[in-house]
């Protein structure tokens, strides 16, 4: 339950999308958010934010960990992104955080196996039969994703909009998380002390843990080299899961056949990076399941209801546990 007054509560929201998300949460079904919730501060500048007015935030983590120190008065902040390491990262902790859910799934299903059936079907390879000149007519050999083994790290809710399409392909799944509890669609759940047995599964491999200090580096030297040879490494969860001289090495000794890089530890990649070049790295600029501002209005207005009926708010985070 909330234990804060919510009687004179205000909404302030500092975002890229600023203007788009007042839109949407004034255009919501629930009109008693609006009307109950006033917006009194709207921008994408944290400078121009009077901190002491602060009490409901709606805002893009990297932004709003520029004010949340100085927010004396901050009761909740709704983040707009799934993911909040910068906000979990500060000393400040006597708020209500929520993050988004919920919203990603469909989307990160389309990433994932756009990616699993370019490589499945070898398009690569027709691509560069046609760039020849005179152009190449010519087969290639394929592996069908049937009876493959994809896993996921991070079986949490994303993860579930995998589940049907995996099916459909008569492919085999396995997820790890922190407890290794089983759930429903997956062949097996394994714990993280259970990594290398996991990955000695995989043909393919998606990882959509958060930043936690639990995930950072998980993806490493002895991750790697218990893969079975020509995996695919899908990372579309953060980009400090990855130790990055470990893929490198897995790569050029071809333990993996290619690597998707959707987040990176630094964004944007610097043009210098060695993931640029390398010729079985695919690079996409964190897009894989991108939020819209009328989703994002959609889950803060439902939250913003139970917080003004001080009810537990939905995708809470854990300041202790980090997530």
């Amino acid at each position: 339950m909330s234990e804060f007054d919510t009687s004179n509560s205000t909404l302030t929201i500092l975002s890229r999308d600023a203007k788009a998300l007042e839109h949407w949460i004034n255009a919501h079904e629930s009109h008693s958010v609006a009307s109950s919730l006033p917006i009194v501060q709207c921008t994408d500048n944290p400078n121009a934010i009077d901190k002491q007015r602060v009490s409901v935030l709606l805002s893009d983590p990297d932004l709003a960990v520029q004010i949340i120190p100085q927010c004396k008065n901050l009761q909740w902040c709704q983040s707009t992104w799934a993911g909040n390491a910068p906000l979990l990262a500060l000393e400040k902790n006597d708020y209500q955080l929520t993050g988004i859910k919920g919203i990603f799934g469909k989307l990160m299903r389309e990433y994932v196996f756009a990616h699993l059936l370019y490589f499945s079907r070898n398009i690569p390879t027709f691509q560069a039969n046609q760039a020849q000149s005179p152009p190449v007519w010519c087969g290639s050999t394929r592996s069908p994703l049937i009876g493959k083994t994809l896993g996921v790290l991070g079986a949490g809710d994303i993860a579930k909009s995998l589940i049907p399409v995996a099916q459909s392909f008569d492919m085999k799944l396995v997820g790890l998380t922190r407890s290794g509890a089983q759930q429903a669609g997956y062949e097996r759940i394994y714990s993280v002390d259970e990594l290398e047995r996991f990955a000695s599964r995989c043909d393919a491999v998606v990882n959509l843990m958060p930043d936690t200090p639990g995930t950072r580096g998980i993806l490493n030297r002895v991750f790697f080299r218990a893969l079975p040879e020509n995996a695919i490494l899908i990372n579309a969860g953060r980009g400090s899961a990855i130790v990055e001289s470990a893929l490198l090495e897995a790569l050029d000794c071809g333990r993996l056949k290619a690597a998707i890089l959707d987040v990176f530890d630094i964004e944007p990649l610097p043009s210098n990076h060695t993931f640029w070049h390398h010729p079985n790295i695919m690079i996409t600029a964190h897009t894989a399941a991108e939020s819209s501002p009328e989703d994002v209005a959609s889950v803060f207005c439902t939250n913003a209801k139970r917080f003004l009926n001080n009810e537990p708010l939905m995708y809470q985070f854990d300041f202790a546990k980090g997530y």
